[in-house]
């Protein structure tokens, strides 16, 4: 632990990649790959004489807080500041009941996680971000050292799901703990029942949070990624509801999902773990095709045409790729057998309008710089 005495800190927060598994992962014990990624979303935090933040995405800028009755409150009428509320509690909370006393503290976070130009989301997963950054701001400034990953990771899901309701988490675990992960989610209702049995974080935080698992995997040295960004955001949670409402309406059908995508993602990790290339390819092929299924199970379009076209593109340059995250835009993960395989795709991406991404795994998580 490096020990840690300023009054200042920054603290740098990786996006994210899902790499596999989507939407099953939201089912107990089901498996995802997901990997951070090297576009940070930023947190500058200081002690001050009174409370202030600035949200740069959001324009707004020295806005007063105050903690009160376990709850944060930003002095704004915006309710996108709703994350950063939930994750400033959960903070707060948990350094209550350790006995810190609470500083006034002044926050400025800042996202390089979106297009520059046109501020479309590439889907890198920036509220998840924003929370596990603050959360890791707030208790470094009381603590004076780093926190544990697994306790960020958990006050960040907790703050997650009090925001939202739901989500697998694998995106706040993507940046809370960096690197390559193969993941299977704490179960959002599981942690919403908790967190209202439990009377204090802290027995929470320590507890077994069943469903869990996070594992860190390393890609072979002779896979290589390309990412690219079909130019159209996407909207995860219209598209999660759609898929999640097949549960009722078709049962059977998200059962052979369910079935698909878990024989797939358990091929992609066999293939990364044993550096079986082929086996690797396979499971993302089969993967694609589980979740282009069940897309139209639900009528709508998870492989949009350009998504379509990416991956087609990666296959004929002899490689495997389909949707990262929720799809219906957003970016697709291709994943090439040599580096003039890889350019040669990237080139091909460019002449069909989609736009390759410098995205790298990222190896640590939030941390201060």
């Amino acid at each position: 632990m490096t020990n840690l005495s300023n009054s200042s800190l920054t603290i740098q927060v990786p996006g994210k990649l899902m790499m596999a598994g989507e939407f099953a992962v939201l089912e107990p014990y089901q498996q995802l790959a997901v990997m951070a990624v090297n576009r940070f979303v930023y947190v500058d935090i200081q002690e001050s004489k009174t409370n202030r933040i600035s949200l740069e995405k959001f324009m707004l800028r020295d806005l007063s807080w105050e903690y009160q009755q376990n709850q944060v409150r930003i002095a704004t009428t915006d309710s996108r500041v709703n994350f950063v509320e939930e994750a400033m509690s959960v903070a707060c909370m948990y350094l209550q009941e350790n006995k810190y006393p609470l500083k006034h503290l002044s926050l400025r976070i800042r996202s390089e996680l979106d297009d520059k130009d046109s501020g479309k989301k590439y889907g890198l997963g920036s509220s998840a971000a924003v929370v596990v950054g603050v959360i890791t701001a707030v208790l470094q400034m009381h603590v004076k050292e780093k926190p544990d990953p697994q306790l960020v990771f958990k006050l960040a899901s907790i703050s997650h799901v009090r925001a939202q309701g739901n989500g697998s988490g694998a995106d706040v675990a993507a940046s809370a703990y960096g690197g390559i992960l193969h993941y299977s989610s704490f179960q959002a209702e599981w942690l919403r029942e908790q967190y209202h049995h439990n009377e204090f974080i802290s027995n929470l935080v320590d507890s077994n949070w069943q469903f869990l698992s996070v594992r860190p995997m390393k890609l072979p040295s002779d896979i290589y990624l390309c990412i690219g960004w079909t130019g159209s955001p996407a909207s995860t949670g219209n598209l999660v509801k759609q898929i999640i409402s097949l549960k009722e309406s078709k049962p059977l059908k998200f059962q052979e999902f369910l079935h698909s995508s878990e024989e797939a993602v358990t091929n992609i990790m066999t293939g990364i773990e044993n550096e079986n290339k082929s086996l690797l390819f396979k499971g993302i092929k089969q993967n694609r095709t589980a979740l282009v299924t069940v897309g139209k199970e639900a009528q709508t379009e998870l492989e949009t045409p350009m998504i379509k076209k990416l991956c087609d593109l990666a296959e004929q340059h002899g490689g495997a790729a389909k949707q990262s995250g929720a799809g219906g835009g957003d970016c697709g993960i291709a994943f090439m057998p040599s580096p003039e395989s890889a350019k040669a795709l990237e080139e091909a991406w460019r002449q069909e309008g989609i736009i390759p991404l410098d995205l790298l795994p990222y190896p640590n998580g939030a941390k201060a710089i």
